[in-house]
């Protein structure tokens, strides 16, 4: 049986099971695009990866969340730790999709939604809570949120969701999801 080799690769806990060099990448290493804006060559026909924003005020979630996304094969531009970096982030990377705590300090992500609601009224914005109050929920509709994940989430929930608000024509109908 062959041994497993587990190298760690981000002071978050991120590890890669059995890391093995490829020759048909020639000077290409992967483990350096975790330290760089190198990225991995592109196989023919691969498509682009939909690129996302994370925002939330909780470290470990904003880097485990980033993560999973990243595992799913989604390009994520952007980790902010309030509403204000969130908008910057948006501003600068145009992200296809947005996720949003809503509790953050420096501007919540109430504030964030509002502010990428006037750069790109069509953006796909998922606002992500533990805030169960009725008023929240109000407002987010109100600004018209594309979807209201409660934390706790699973990952294959958010896919779903993703999925669903990309099919759709029409993202104006705010959903709801557990």
């Amino acid at each position: 049986m062959e041994k497993l080799e587990v190298v760690p690769i981000s002071r978050f806990g991120g590890f890669v099971v059995n890391c093995i060099p490829f020759p048909e990448f020639g000077d290409f290493n992967p483990i350096d695009t975790l330290n760089s804006k190198q990225t991995m060559p592109k196989s023919v026909g691969e498509k682009e990866k939909t690129r996302v924003l994370v925002a939330d005020d909780n470290h470990d979630i904003l880097m485990l969340f980033g993560e999973l996304l990243e595992l799913k094969n989604f390009d994520v531009v952007g980790k902010a730790r309030n509403g204000k970096e969130a908008v910057e982030f948006y501003n600068n990377s145009r992200p296809e999709i947005s996720f949003l705590d809503v509790l953050m300090p420096e501007g919540d992500g109430i504030y964030a939604l509002e502010k990428i609601r006037e750069i790109n009224p069509n953006a796909i914005v998922i606002m992500v809570t533990s805030d169960l109050a009725s008023a929240t929920a109000e407002r987010l509709r109100q600004l018209h949120a594309s979807a209201i994940v409660y934390k706790p989430f699973d990952i294959n929930e958010i896919l779903k969701v993703i999925e669903s608000l990309k099919s759709k024509d029409n993202l104006s109908h705010l959903k709801f999801h557990n």
